[in-house]
């Protein structure tokens, strides 16, 4: 891949690359786009498409009610508290009702 191509793909993924890794990620881009040229040679006709490499499924557990930890329990490493609820800064500014 060229330096140009690594530049543009590092730009998108907003990552700043010095000299060495843009010469390491280009040969590494270069295997993987070279690997994905030989996966497209395949001949898949009539192979269903699968989410998973492998069968795979949940496990479900039944959903009920347990212990749980106390008010004090759950805030007590809690680096600000009123006592009642988590204290967390305002991350969103708030509109006129």
């Amino acid at each position: 891949m060229e330096r140009d191509e690594v530049l543009k793909v590092a730009s998108l993924a907003r990552l700043s690359l010095n000299d060495q890794e843009i010469g390491e990620f280009g040969r590494q881009l270069t295997e993987i786009l070279s690997y994905v040229a030989t996966l497209e040679e395949l001949d898949l006709e009539g192979t269903e498409p699968m989410p998973h490499a492998v069968d795979a499924s949940n496990v479900f557990r039944e959903d009920t009610q347990g212990e749980s930890l106390t008010r004090d329990a759950a805030l007590a490493n809690a680096p600000q508290t009123d006592g009642r609820f988590f204290m967390v800064p305002q991350i969103l500014d708030q509109k006129d009702a």
